[in-house]
């Protein structure tokens, strides 16, 4: 006799296993395709905004807030 059958009321170990299994095999699945996404939707180190270098730029006194204004205002409508 197989080591899971202790009678009639035994049928149950296997489909639960099965639904076990399969639950990690999707859940496991999904996870991986999650952080797959992740991955490439992330942006490189290093990459930054034009917006955040414009204000940046104007911290630094390179432009003035008129300048700033022009270029976000340009940057925007693209």
């Amino acid at each position: 006799m197989p080591w899971y059958y202790n009678g009639p009321d035994a049928g149950w170990i296997m489909p639960l296993m099965m639904a076990v299994g399969m639950a990690v095999f999707w859940g496991g699945l999904v996870t991986v395709v999650v952080l797959v996404l992740r991955h490439f939707r992330a942006q490189p180190l290093g990459h930054r905004g034009a917006e955040q270098i414009l204000a940046e730029r104007l911290a630094r006194g390179e432009i003035d807030k008129d300048e700033y204004a022009r270029l976000r205002d340009i940057l925007r409508a693209h």
